[in-house]
């Protein structure tokens, strides 16, 4: 055992060599952070400073009723980590992200997502290690109760919920997507497993030749039909029910798969590319996005982590990297494949038929 006694007895120069064990510490107790926010927005802290403004602790701990030995802690804290603002005054207040992103009346909102992780995600990962010794879910399907998409399908707010946060989740990759790639050669586009139809709206709002179909099941239409609306889109975006493994995909000239891929096993996803080869018109093209692992697998730390929480939520599936996918999509038998970075950890691999 090395004692502070024998560091001290160490050379200075040897000292001076040592690094710091900070950056590991820090990692090791990042829950800390990542709960002080899910705490946070399941309190509703950014919506009501958003509805109120600016103010002090003991205001916010009453609103929310927080102890008074804890408020205190819990609103510096999250000003320490760039979540709130405090003024000379000691109000708090959101800062411009929290504002656009964890508002729950913004249709930016993420929150949705974050709710998700402190219900079911937190605790789940905490079974992490029995997901690596055995390669098997860790989620509700461990404690033989409905999976997340059964739930979510059975209940049509905790749908909407979830289908709104996607659409805040996936925004600034859609507008990505929107921008860099010839949609000026296409008419139509079809999002695969459209959710909402946020994607879809950011690509037809960019280029208004577009006509745009969303395929999801049938529990998503209303939802898809009643975002249309409100987007002024109802024309141009119609819905069409289906299973995207039982039932025949849309006609289109692009096809969309955007957060599907990395749900299935290699077979499934392989099963699915060709599904979506022979669905496409001679020169149509297969748009998948996702957060792509970078080639090397060093880089992209969020891919790899959404490929260990595909270990506690799903049965068979895995994020991949662009090198991969498009290996597998010429399999499926397209062409002129190329791989493109899109918005943060995410990137695009586009196909030809």
């Amino acid at each position: 055992m090395i004692t502070d006694t024998a560091i001290a007895e160490r050379p200075a120069a040897e000292q001076a060599g040592m690094p710091a064990p900070d950056a590991i510490l820090q990692l090791g107790f990042a829950f800390w952070q990542s709960k002080t926010l899910l705490s946070a927005v399941e309190l509703g802290l950014f919506t009501l400073l958003e509805e109120a403004g600016p103010l002090p602790a003991e205001a916010i701990g009453e609103r929310l009723s927080l102890h008074p030995r804890a408020q205190r802690d819990f609103l510096d804290a999250l000003v320490a980590l760039r979540m709130l603002r405090r003024d000379a005054e000691g109000r708090y207040a959101n800062t411009p992200e929290t504002a656009l992103y964890l508002v729950r009346s913004r249709p930016s909102y993420v929150g949705g997502m974050l709710e998700m992780a402190n219900a079911r995600l937190y605790p789940y990962w905490g079974r992490l290690t029995d997901g690596l010794r055995t390669g098997q879910p860790q989620n509700e399907i461990r404690d033989d109760r409905p999976g997340l998409f059964e739930a979510l399908y059975a209940d049509p707010a905790a749908l909407e919920g979830f289908l709104r946060a996607m659409t805040g989740l996936s925004r600034p990759t859609a507008r990505a997507m929107a921008g860099l790639f010839p949609w000026q050669e296409h008419r139509s586009v079809a999002d695969i497993g459209c959710a909402q139809g946020g994607c879809l709206a950011e690509i037809l709002r960019a280029h208004p030749h577009l006509e745009g179909i969303g395929f999801d099941l049938p529990q998503v239409g209303p939802i898809f039909e009643a975002f249309a609306r409100e987007q002024g889109l109802e024309r141009r975006m119609r819905f069409r029910t289906g299973n995207f493994f039982t039932d025949p995909l849309p006609a289109a000239d692009v096809l969309v798969m955007g957060h599907i891929l990395h749900d299935w096993d290699l077979a499934e996803k392989l099963a699915l590319l060709r599904k979506a080869h022979a669905a496409l018109p001679p020169g149509g093209a297969l748009i998948v996005y996702d957060a792509m692992i970078d080639d090397e697998r060093r880089e992209n730390a969020y891919g790899l982590l959404m490929s260990l929480n595909m270990l506690i939520e799903t049965p068979g599936g895995f994020d991949y990297t662009g090198a991969d996918c498009a290996g597998w999509m010429r399999e499926a038998g397209f062409r002129s494949v190329r791989v493109q970075p899109l918005q943060g950890p995410y990137a695009m691999a586009v196909g030809l038929r």
